[in-house]
């Protein structure tokens, strides 16, 4: 849980809303949304119990990937470059004129898209 609160918070410059304890099926949950307080709450969820996570090839999964907006491509990817972060697609645009994307992954393999728009 902890690296991921890092990653999105230090990475992706969400905050830290809260974090708590659910004991009833041994796991933690931590609330993080954008500093303005203006986007929608990001969910972790970290079961206790649970030994492994796994995601399914890409073409088999049913969650395909969640996307966050940013002011500056190159400076996020210069960021996750030097923190090693997993860059699957560089970037590229859908079209003459349309929003630069990227897709990065998180500590767990999330997808990531990353929507730059001028």
């Amino acid at each position: 849980m902890d690296r991921s609160i890092d990653f999105y918070s230090r990475l992706l410059g969400l905050k830290l809303l809260s974090q708590r304890e659910i004991k009833q099926n041994n796991a933690e949950i931590a609330f993080l949304q954008d500093p303005e307080g203006k986007g929608a709450r990001l969910e972790l969820t970290f079961f206790r119990k649970q030994k492994k996570f796994s995601q399914a090839d890409y073409e088999d999964r049913l969650f395909d990937h969640i996307a966050f907006e940013v002011k500056d491509m190159e400076k996020m990817l210069s960021l996750f470059r030097k923190e090693k972060i997993t860059i699957t697609d560089e970037p590229f645009r859908l079209g003459p004129g349309g929003p630069l994307l990227a897709f990065i992954e998180d500590p767990d393999g999330t997808l990531i898209e990353l929507i730059e728009r001028k």
